[in-house]
């Protein structure tokens, strides 16, 4: 892999997102978008990592371009692109909104707005607003969740939600994502894992998963890209946990990571093999658990030192045809180890957010640092 070009943006990042291809296309990831936080004022900024043209790939020297930003009210808690010239932000306001790109001039512009999505309900008035943690987006859906508890679907361009589940957990919900259209995923500050379906009328999770003994909380969750019912979380204490949600109620494996908070947890979208995770330690870590490394030891490299590595499967699948099982979640012994490699040269402040799209990897960090990479694979 090529090494990580810097670029400081003299502000704290909190999220960073590839811009979708157009359907249809091969071309490759040139434009992503980042939220800042725990600045004077904050940000969603969108940048160009350029085009390497005829120049070949080598051209590429890691001057991301800002092409345009826009003052966002409160730290983005989450970003995610709803399609390619539309953003949606969740911010410790409570508050839900999109903004658009608009490429002709390079700017951006609010398109909408849901104020006040999360709140605190009390007998004060008016209500006390709650941070949204998260948002995931099918367009034209979009689902929030927020340290109230509460679950909000909208759909572009209704005024109001379509659906909200007021009182959906009684602790913090840190992350969401769709698990197939009408169903989604979040995870909560006491290591549970809910699954929830829009198609039915009670307000009440379809199934629920935990991690058993400690009640650790849950800060980020990824979903398989073939396989649905594949599930990766990451939460405070650095471990990084596979679920296979049509079995049981616990994870399938808990694989020992960061030494702090995991951050983001990331398949890639055409190579689910790779997984990428990021963590307040300051470190980024790509995961290859392809099948051609069941012969290999496991390693994990680090400047230039390797050491054993080895996960722990609590669940076998004894009756599931082995050959289309996913390679995350085979209890083969010859494949219970797989080559982790950390992406950042040295440890920095918190890596609070990655994203990765065909080659391409982006993060960004409390350093005030973006990093990119444009060969992951190579």
């Amino acid at each position: 892999m090529e090494p990580l070009y810097a670029k400081f943006v003299s502000q704290k990042i909190s999220k960073a997102r590839w811009r979708p291809p157009p359907a249809g296309t091969l071309h490759p990831a040139d434009t992503f978008a980042t939220g800042s936080w725990d600045n004077e004022e904050n940000k969603v900024s969108l940048w160009s990592i350029g085009d390497c043209g005829n120049s070949g790939p080598d051209s590429y020297e890691g001057d991301h371009q800002l092409l345009c930003d826009i003052t966002h009210h409160g730290d983005v808690m989450d970003l995610q692109f709803l399609d390619q010239e539309r953003i949606v932000t969740a911010s410790s306001t409570g508050c839900v909104t999109i903004f658009r790109h608009h490429p002709n001039n390079q700017t951006l512009s609010v398109n909408q707005k849901w104020e006040g999505a999360h709140h605190h309900a009390g007998l004060a008035s008016p209500c006390r607003s709650a941070p949204c943690t998260s948002v995931a987006c099918n367009n034209p859906e979009i689902v929030t969740v927020g340290e109230d508890g509460r679950i909000n679907l909208f759909r572009v361009d209704h005024k109001d939600a379509v659906r909200t589940i007021d009182n959906a957990d009684s602790s913090t919900l840190h992350a969401v994502t769709f698990l197939r259209t009408p169903e989604i995923l979040t995870v909560n500050s006491i290591g549970q894992l809910k699954i929830w379906d829009f198609r039915q009328q009670e307000n009440e999770p379809s199934q629920i998963l935990s991690l058993t003994g400690d009640r650790v909380p849950l800060h980020c969750v990824d979903r398989h890209p073939n396989q649905q019912h594949v599930v990766a979380t990451g939460g405070q204490d650095g471990m990084l946990s596979i679920w296979d949600v049509r079995q049981g109620s616990m994870p399938v494996s808990l694989l020992k990571a960061h030494e702090a908070e995991m951050w983001e947890v990331h398949f890639h979208p055409s190579n689910p093999d790779h997984l990428f995770t990021c963590s307040e330690d300051g470190s980024l870590w790509h995961w290859d658990a392809s099948s051609d490394l069941s012969e290999k030891p496991s390693l994990f490299h680090q400047g230039g030192r390797s050491s054993s590595f080895l996960l722990h499967s609590t669940v076998n699948h004894p009756h599931i045809n082995q050959s289309i099982v996913s390679s995350w979640l085979s209890t083969d012994p010859a494949k219970d180890r797989m080559e982790i490699t950390s992406l950042l040269p040295n440890k920095t402040l918190s890596v609070n957010s990655l994203d990765v799209l065909g080659p391409c990897l982006v993060c960004g960090t409390d350093a005030e640092a973006i990093y990119v990479s444009r060969q992951l694979f190579a």
